[in-house]
């Protein structure tokens, strides 16, 4: 994969992860509820459900591509009006959204149940990748590149999610964050909504 490919592969991925959601709450609240430590384990472990839906969505886009063009773009474009639903949501969402704490005392067994049930439990990570990963994968795609398509999603939002629990284990970060939440939720809204219109124009590849 050449590497200007790879970086809008990560450009891409790092949207998905930062966008407003139950995740961010999730490891919020194991952050507020258990400490960093705890909070790192949810973000960890939300990465190992990730993993396991973008490698369905790669193995699945090669069949569909190779053997249903109609229906992938059908797919592709569902997924791309997804994106932007989600986009107008962060739109509206204004102050309101995943940076309240509602924090409750937790442990490191329950965030890492908690935080891969997360990801496995929200079947719209499916249509997400479609949106993504049609960009990316081909039907003659080699079984390395898509290797790297997975642990790329993988990693990223892990990294991004181990951040936010090291950060957010400040005391004094999580206040200065509600009260700009609107620009939050503004400026991915906007991201969001681009990214969708990106997908309806065609491929990377």
């Amino acid at each position: 994969m050449p590497l200007t490919l790879w970086l809008s592969l990560a450009a891409i991925c790092a949207m998905g992860a930062m966008s407003p959601g139950p995740s961010l709450a999730l490891v919020l609240r194991h952050t507020l509820g258990g400490g960093r430590f705890t909070g790192v384990t949810a973000a960890v472990f939300h990465a190992f459900g990730v993993g396991f839906y973008a490698l369905l969505t790669v193995w699945g886009l090669g069949a569909i591509i190779a053997g249903f063009p109609l229906l992938f773009q059908l797919i592709t474009w569902f997924g791309a009006a997804y994106l932007a639903w989600l986009g107008v949501k962060a739109l509206r969402a204004g102050k309101a959204g995943a940076l309240e704490p509602n924090a409750i005392v937790t442990s490191r067994g329950q965030a890492a149940k908690e935080g891969v049930l997360v990801a496995l439990g929200n079947p719209k990570l499916i249509l997400f990748f479609v949106a993504l990963l049609s960009q990316f994968v081909t039907p003659e795609m080699s079984g390395v590149a898509k290797a790297i398509i997975v642990l790329t999603a993988m990693i990223i939002d892990g990294g991004w999610y181990v951040l936010v629990a090291v950060v957010l284990s400040h005391s004094q970060i999580l206040p200065w964050l509600q009260r700009r939440a609107h620009w939050i939720n503004r400026i991915t809204g906007v991201l969001l909504i681009a990214l969708a219109l990106r997908v309806v124009a065609g491929p990377l590849v």
